[in-house]
């Protein structure tokens, strides 16, 4: 009777590890859908900036307020956001973090067919809210659903259908967002061209939404631990690596974001290769596609370097591209611009992997200090395209050459294990 008893726990237990396993590879196949379009967005709202240029007919300055309103909302709902999901658990936080991605979508729809620069600001802040609970809630939730040995595979992997959408974003959506040769958008009159990336990523959103909806389940009971906002500050003042790599951080979504978005108007230049402007947003393409190759190359090469070293070598690389970019002229600036893409793949995750403390039940804080760090693509691009619009765009993109030359500085402290406490 004993031996039965046993023989039918044995069984439970690998029914068990079975269906966990059903159940950590559909949430893998969901999660692609969300990496993906979360990149596919990112980089078809980038195409507005020219797009919005041309519409309204403004400065730099003016125009990068789309970033700004695109990552001001990881300093502005992190902390509620990260409030929401301890509450409501991981799956439920995705389901309304696509959710909230779905009505920014149809907001965006909404000013392509009745033009308005405010408007636009406003749909692009509600889109990067629903991101924003992506960006905390979907890699934890790719983390904890699946053996622990696997999971940063698992995310490196997400990590490139991510980019895969910054590479498809440009090349499909471009010829719809941006102007023809002859200057004119199509369906310029009424908006109809611009609307198809918006409309589409909406309807795929929804469906997801509704997906980890009926999923919310999976992953259990929600877990209360709740980290006191008290020990937020002295944990973040407390630990030197914490406050440089955060600052890294902020430097190295800035002087991304900024790059990526002013590539199109970079390329259009007749001092550098006077691309049409749907050419040119098509080549931003190469730039995004540098950091998806990157990424799988930087996997293999961090297996043999350390990754200190190999951060302090990209954002060395980096810093020498972005100055030629910013100084020189013709098809030498445009590649060393476009090239910077291949040096901003490993720095997010290394970034990210050096700046934790070592206490690992520091981890959830100091993440969202990470997280909130993001604001750096907000904020160094705007002030960017206030530089641009004084001394020229090529000469305002020395201030993303000190970005990345700061991240080197920071990758040399964690070498020489100089950045450990205060």
């Amino acid at each position: 009777m004993g031996m039965m008893a046993r023989h039918m726990e044995i069984g439970a237990e690998i029914g068990a590890e079975i269906r966990a396993e059903r159940a950590a590879a559909r949430l893998f196949m969901l999660s692609i859908g969300v990496f993906f379009f979360g990149g596919f967005l990112t980089s078809v709202v980038s195409l507005l900036v020219p797009r919005l240029q041309l519409m309204f007919d403004l400065g730099y300055a003016r125009a990068l307020l789309v970033q700004l309103a695109f990552h001001a909302s990881y300093l502005l709902f992190a902390i509620p956001i990260l409030a929401i999901i301890v509450r409501v658990g991981y799956m439920r936080s995705v389901t309304i973090g696509l959710a909230v991605m779905v009505t920014g979508c149809i907001g965006l729809v909404y000013t392509q067919r009745v033009p308005g620069f405010t408007a636009v600001l406003g749909a692009l802040l509600l889109l990067s809210g629903g991101i924003t609970f992506l960006q905390i809630a979907a890699n934890a939730v790719v983390t904890v659903a699946g053996p622990a040995r696997h999971a940063a595979s698992r995310l490196t992997l997400l990590q490139g259908f991510n980019s895969l959408g910054t590479v498809l974003g440009p090349l499909l959506c471009a010829q719809f967002v941006l102007p023809d040769i002859e200057g004119g958008f199509y369906g310029f009159s009424n908006g109809d061209a611009a609307i198809f990336p918006f409309a589409l990523s909406g309807v795929a959103l929804a469906l997801l939404s509704l997906a980890f909806g009926l999923n919310r389940n999976m992953l259990g009971p929600v877990s209360r631990t709740i980290v006191p906002a008290a020990h937020y500050l002295p944990l973040f003042f407390g630990n030197r690596r914490l406050r440089l790599g955060t600052a890294a951080m902020f430097g190295y979504v800035g002087a991304e974001v900024t790059i990526g978005t002013l590539l199109t108007n970079y390329l259009m230049q007749p001092g550098i290769i006077g691309a049409a402007p749907v050419t040119a947003g098509r080549m931003v393409a190469l730039y995004w596609g540098g950091a998806m190759v990157g990424r799988f190359a930087g996997a293999w090469l961090m297996r043999r370097w350390n990754a200190a070293t190999m951060l302090a070598a990209m954002a060395i690389g980096a810093t020498v591209l972005t100055v030629v970019g910013a100084l020189w002229h013709g098809p030498v600036a445009a590649v060393a611009l476009l090239g910077i893409g291949l040096c901003n793949a490993i720095m997010y995750p290394t970034i990210f992997a050096l700046s934790l403390p070592k206490d690992q039940n520091a981890t959830p804080p100091a993440s969202t200090f990470l997280c909130i760090a993001v604001v750096g693509g907000a904020i160094i691009p705007f002030f960017t395209g206030l530089l641009a619009d004084r001394f020229g765009l090529g000469p305002s993109l020395l201030l993303p050459a000190i970005c990345y030359f700061g991240i080197a500085l920071f990758a040399r402290d964690c070498f020489a294990g100089r950045a450990e406490t205060a």
